[in-house]
């Protein structure tokens, strides 16, 4: 990842310190569920959620169903537009279901909060979030992912699944891009 790297200002959290928060995730979700009858649905939210969503199942030592949802609300740029754009819907019936919402990150809380909104019209019996990166400084809606990896400083971020104009999904840690990169394309 020599290549890439040379459009990271620092990385902020390495590949081990991601897979051990996503131990961590995985251990509180088991706890939280293991002695009920509840066999949850994760909902990924693509795209950014996928590395998360595929190290954290690694780890969770329950039943578990997946199920994957896509929505948009950067459109290529570095701030959330504040437009939530439904690009795929869920392929399963989820209604009575208990649903964790699979994140790369909350930042603003605009998209947990819609698709909070959205999946109550579905009838799930309870939601909850799994992030792997929190990112209260720039919050604009109050909301709260129940699990958590990382909380973030109010930098950009990209890597392991985090996006810029759909690049850098695949460094292998997370990452503050440097500004020339996207300042260029302003």
């Amino acid at each position: 990842m020599e290549n890439l790297l040379k459009d990271i200002e620092k990385v902020l959290f390495n590949h081990d310190k991601i897979v051990e928060v996503s131990k961590r995730v995985a251990r509180e979700i088991t706890r939280d569920y293991k002695n009920s009858q509840k066999e949850p649905v994760l909902l990924c939210t693509l795209k950014g959620a996928l590395p998360f969503m595929a190290e954290l199942i690694k780890h969770i030592d329950i039943h578990i169903v997946m199920d994957f949802i896509d929505v948009a609300s950067y459109h290529g740029g570095t701030t959330s537009t504040g437009s939530i754009i439904l690009r795929k819907d869920v392929t399963m019936d989820l209604k009575g279901r208990d649903i964790i919402i699979v994140e790369d990150i909350v930042d603003t809380g605009r998209t947990l909060k819609h698709l909070i909104s959205y999946l109550k019209q579905r009838e799930v019996n309870s939601i909850a979030c799994a992030s792997l990166i929190n990112k209260p400084s720039a919050r604009k809606v109050e909301v709260e992912p129940e699990y958590f990896g990382i909380e973030s400083p109010n930098e950009f971020l990209v890597g392991f699944g985090l996006d810029y104009d759909e690049k850098y999904r695949n460094l292998p840690y997370i990452g503050v891009l440097k500004p020339a990169i996207y300042e260029v394309t302003k």
